[in-house]
């Protein structure tokens, strides 16, 4: 086979993002490249109406009305700790999953040491799959959050949060939701979905630059999270306190409006495409490759098969075989980009039975093409009939 460049790690950060992601980014640079909200002068004004419009945007995407509570952070990790430690208090009680990503894992664990609250991780099956009543089983009376990921970076299984939404609703309890894996692949409508805050990450699904993300909350849930981080927002500024108000309480300092920019432009691409059209598209291709995987008995998937409770983020383990290695020689030989080990999730891989070495893991991206899928196959299938099992 030929070496051709082929991007296959879109679960970590999507490569190859739309022509007006970096047009945008430029025309900030080269017309406006000032701050907003620090001067009354036109540029200054348009740099504003850059935030403005991107809350809009995300507005639109996720079918939410009111662009001042859509927050903008540094990624989606911050925005996570900026709720958790915001909002926690000694005693409190928090439900989480198995499934879930080292942002949420790791400030939990530090809470519970320094804080003193109380966490339950609900167990999943070696599919990835979390079970409703499990969740509801563990509920107490000072349960104040439950917090899970909509679908999981290393099965790729999508987690049931309508209904957690409702039982959440039901019960009277905070429900976050963390997107990294679904936004702009998946349709959320938070006026259908009991999510109370959403977190999302720029470099990933939306097409954004990294170091971007952050969180839409819905009123009045932000009065119960209190603004750990103060400073400098433009607004009010002969008060020496935090102002109150969104989206101002969250936002102290400069904020990155070039890659905000990018952003916009990120999530105004997938409004243009329509996501109907770009999660029919790599499902396709996830089936595809998956379809694939399977002809090869060596090749154990890790998660669902069934391409409609999943994303396009695929798992794999080969018995006796060092998965770093095969990582290495997919992108060394044939160019295809991966990712090997943990995932950043290990109780994850602790749940599907593939702690400590990991798993080999292929996400799918909409840009990437049925000749990528096969090519990807083909080298994998050559790499293990050529090389002896270590």
């Amino acid at each position: 086979m030929d070496k051709k460049q082929i991007y296959l790690d879109n679960a970590a950060t999507s490569k190859i993002k739309p022509a007006s992601v970096r047009e945008a980014m430029i025309n900030y640079y080269d017309n406006i490249g000032c701050s907003p909200g620090r001067g009354g002068y036109q540029q200054s004004l348009n740099a504003g109406r850059i935030l403005l419009e991107a809350r809009m945007s995300f507005c639109e995407l996720f079918n939410f009305d009111k662009p001042e509570n859509v927050i903008f952070t540094h990624n989606i990790t911050y925005a996570i700790n900026m709720i958790l430690k915001g909002m926690l208090e000694e005693g409190d009680h928090v439900i989480t999953t198995m499934m879930e990503h080292n942002a949420i894992i790791r400030p939990l664990n530090h809470m519970i040491n320094d804080l003193g609250i109380e966490v339950d991780f609900v167990k999943a099956n070696e599919k990835g799959e979390v079970n409703l009543e499990d969740i509801e089983n563990v509920i107490k009376e000072n349960t104040r959050l439950i917090i899970t990921t909509h679908a999981s970076n290393v099965t790729g299984t999508i987690l049931p949060i309508k209904e957690i939404g409702n039982l959440a609703k039901k019960k009277n309890i905070v429900y976050m939701v963390d997107s990294a894996q679904t936004a702009g692949s998946i349709e959320i409508d938070l006026k259908e979905l009991n999510i109370d805050i959403l977190a999302f990450t720029g470099h990933k699904g939306l097409y954004g630059p990294t170091g971007t993300g952050g969180f839409i909350i819905k009123s009045p849930v932000e009065n119960q999270i209190y603004s750990f981080i103060q400073g400098g927002t433009g607004s009010i500024s002969d008060k020496d306190i935090q102002p109150d108000f969104l989206p101002d309480k969250f936002e102290s300092g400069t904020i990155n409006t070039i890659g905000i920019a990018g952003l916009k432009a990120g999530v105004d691409s997938i409004l243009k495409i329509g996501i109907d059209k770009i999660h029919e598209k790599k499902m396709k291709l996830t089936k595809r490759l998956i379809d694939g995987f399977l002809k090869n008995e060596r090749i154990q998937i890790k998660g669902v098969i069934d391409i409609e409770k999943r994303v396009s983020t695929i798992s794999i383990y080969i018995e006796n075989y060092d998965l770093g290695m095969l990582s290495f020689e997919l992108d060394d030989q044939y160019g295809i980009m991966t990712r090997s080990g943990l995932h950043c999730a290990p109780y994850a891989h602790k749940t599907i039975g593939t702690y400590p070495e990991g798993t080999l893991r292929f996400s799918v991206g909409y840009f990437n093409t049925e000749d990528d899928i096969d090519c990807a196959i083909r080298a994998l299938d050559e790499i293990l009939n050529t090389r002896s099992i270590n």
